[in-house]
């Protein structure tokens, strides 16, 4: 690896990620205790989850991220926006959300567009990352996507929900930082269960890193031998 990070230092770049549908209160707590002992930047979970987490890191710097229209995000808009504005309430610090790729793969740009804003409205000046599911989408796709996200207040583009046929690759990475910038946030996400594919990813482009297996990248930052990643976000 010729980028070098401490196990404090890659920690931060990490969503420590948690949404399955049968999590429980008890898993949840588990999370956010183990954000707490390797100091991940945030926690990430499903909107019911958002009050939860908050009571479990109080007096923690750890951040609590929801995500939204999960996994699909093809619910109609302004239950997308309802969403948002209830994890708000809640206490989440980000909102990761799912752009609608149906409409997307439709040409329609404007109703993309007008979606995410109201998201990034309702976020209240939180951190908006957009989920574009990279697997689905066209190399052309996944440019536009880029440009409706950049046009629409968000901070980050997101490679994928870890739910569908495919999750973060190298190549994708590269494309979305080349086609936001390097001032732009962009999230890997999908099928990073250890070191040396986290650090790759940030090599690539990626500033930030979701992963619901946080704590074993972390016992494999220096290990020769790292475990081969189950394809869990």
């Amino acid at each position: 690896m010729s980028l070098i990070l401490t196990p404090q230092e890659l920690a931060k770049y990490i969503d420590h990620t948690l949404l399955k549908p049968e999590a429980t209160k008890n898993d949840i707590e588990r999370l956010c205790q183990e954000a707490r002992q390797y100091g991940f930047y945030s926690v990430c979970v499903n909107s019911c989850r958002v009050e939860l987490a908050r009571f479990f890191l109080e007096d923690s710097d750890v951040k609590v991220c929801s995500v939204v229209g999960f996994p699909l995000g093809a619910m109609d808009g302004d239950a997308k926006r309802y969403e948002t504005e209830v994890a708000v309430d809640e206490g989440a610090h980000e909102i990761d959300v799912v752009m609608n790729i149906g409409l997307l793969k439709d040409g329609e740009n404007q109703k993309v567009l007008r979606e995410l804003r109201d998201i990034v409205e309702a976020a209240d000046d939180r951190i908006v990352k957009v989920i574009i599911e990279t697997c689905l989408l066209t190399e052309e796709e996944k440019i536009r996507a880029c440009e409706i996200i950049l046009d629409s207040g968000a901070k980050f583009v997101k490679t994928s929900t870890g739910f569908n046929s495919g999750g973060a690759t190298i190549e994708d990475v590269k494309l979305l930082r080349k086609a936001v910038g390097e001032k732009f946030g962009v999230k890997a996400a999908g099928g990073i269960g250890d070191a040396k594919t986290a650090i790759a990813m940030i090599e690539a482009g990626a500033n930030r890193i979701g992963t619901s297996k946080g704590v074993k990248i972390i016992q494999t930052l220096h290990s020769n031998t790292a475990p081969e990643s189950d394809g869990q976000c």
